[in-house]
């Protein structure tokens, strides 16, 4: 799901390099250093890199797709781990293949895992430990992965329309600057559990709803939907025109998670990215800026946890005044 951009020659050597590495296993970062095209692999992905206009991005989905590279396409969709294989299951996760090693020791959640394949007509195909190792990029699958398509985003306009049909006040979540799909997944989950109806995210520049979101959500991905956005600060505007308080967490505002007690109204939560925080014109939108009490001496808390503390407090905000 990490983004590949198009924008100059040295840029696109370098993505060829790194893809080539990403492919076989040897790291999972993408930091662009400057590097010389070599093998017919790197050739192929620079002549797709070069079709896309410059500025524009494409995802290792696409590249993997027009490759025809079997174990690159799987490594985009697949939730690995037991816990995580059966959360999806359970969520009805609309998976199209289930891989276990050979070998694998059986457990309650490894036959729980077949049976629901078995009933659903899910195939299930044995690999060997090798070969799941280079599919899911590392050991940690424990001998058990599932294949799941590509993520279906929801509407903005469909899930305002949708909270507005419900009897409680609506709550969703956006996201600015969250590039981290682990952070994307521990988002999701939170609002899952505390009660809130989607999470926004931007079209470009962001985290998506990768095999590495689903595994973090533990499967909450499947019940909880997720919208793109073309443009946050028009989202936002919709959002307010639609009845709801939008805010803003961020440092230096008139609230904090103290003192506001707007939550049991309509609304949202902005949460920008540990180091950039909300963009200018988003955060200029918002109806308040709210932020967390902290211990003076930590700065700050990554997306993630800062969702969890705000939307747990305004889930007990909402228990309170039934």
């Amino acid at each position: 799901g990490t983004r590949v951009e198009r924008s100059d020659d040295a840029l696109l050597d370098a993505a060829a390099q790194q893809l080539t590495a990403w492919f076989a296993g040897e790291r999972t970062d993408f930091d662009l250093p400057l590097a010389p095209l070599g093998t017919p692999f790197q050739r192929s992905v620079w002549e797709l890199l070069l079709r896309i206009p410059p500025g524009e991005t494409t995802t290792y989905g696409a590249l993997a797709e027009h490759l025809g590279n079997r174990h690159l396409a799987q490594r985009v969709g697949q939730v690995v781990g037991r816990n995580p294989v059966i959360e999806c299951l359970h969520a009805k996760v609309p998976a199209t293949t289930l891989y276990i090693v050979a070998g694998t020791r059986n457990d309650k959640r490894l036959s729980e895992a077949v049976a629901m394949c078995n009933t659903r007509n899910i195939p299930i195909i044995e690999v060997q430990r090798h070969e799941m190792d280079r599919m899911t990029g590392n050991g940690m699958h424990q001998g058990i992965g599932l294949q799941i398509p590509p993520y279906k985003y929801a509407d903005v306009d469909e899930l305002i329309s949708r909270a507005a049909e419900s009897a409680r006040p609506g709550m969703f979540v956006i996201l600015d600057n969250i590039t981290d799909p682990r952070n994307l997944g521990a988002v999701i989950r939170s609002v899952a559990a505390f009660g809130g109806d989607g999470v926004i995210i931007p079209e470009r520049r962001s985290a998506s709803v990768t095999a590495v979101a689903w595994r973090t959500s533990a499967g909450t991905a499947a019940r909880l939907p997720v919208a793109r956005a073309t443009n946050i600060t028009r989202t936002v505007q919709q959002f307010q025109k639609s009845g709801y308080q939008v805010v803003g967490l961020d440092a230096g505002g008139e609230h904090t998670l103290d003192t506001y007690n707007g939550a049991t109204d309509p609304v949202v939560i902005v949460i920008g990215s540990e180091g950039k925080g909300i963009s200018r014109l988003v955060r200029e939108n918002c109806d308040v800026i709210m932020s967390i009490p902290m211990t003076d001496w930590v700065e700050s808390l990554n997306a993630s946890v800062a969702a969890g503390s705000v939307l747990s407090e305004f889930a007990r905000q909402r228990r309170a005044a039934q």
